[in-house]
């Protein structure tokens, strides 16, 4: 199996519905790791500010996030500098993810060639 699992909550929503997505990406990227399959997780729009947040030590999740740190493709290049988490997210070791260039950004992960490849999308 494959799956790519995609972050778009907004922890800035400050609510426990932008918590409970990303806990849940974050478990179901650890389920299907702790099963074999493949797994890109993928974080874009407002969930690329979860990158520098979650990466924190003090953070509630980031046990579960280090314990999937390695099946994190990257955050979108271009929502990044949209929602002013790029500096956060690459100082944290997120790669800024721009295989699909879009006209008019500096680039966006391609969802296309993730599908195109297998990968079964679950958007959070």
């Amino acid at each position: 199996m494959k799956a790519a699992i995609v972050v778009m909550s907004d922890p800035e929503a400050n609510n426990d519905e932008a918590l409970g997505r990303v806990f849940n990406a974050l478990g179901v990227a650890y389920d299907f790791k702790n099963h074999g399959d493949e797994v890109a997780l993928v974080f874009l729009g407002a969930g690329t500010r979860w990158a520098a947040q979650i990466a924190r030590e003090d953070h509630p999740l980031n046990a579960l996030y280090q314990s999937v740190e390695d099946k994190v493709a990257g955050v979108s290049a271009t929502c990044s500098d949209f929602f002013g988490a790029a500096g956060g997210a690459e100082q944290a070791g997120f790669t800024m993810l721009k295989d699909n260039a879009a006209p008019g950004t500096a680039g966006l992960p391609s969802l296309r060639a993730l599908a195109a490849d297998g990968y079964q999308i679950m958007i959070f």
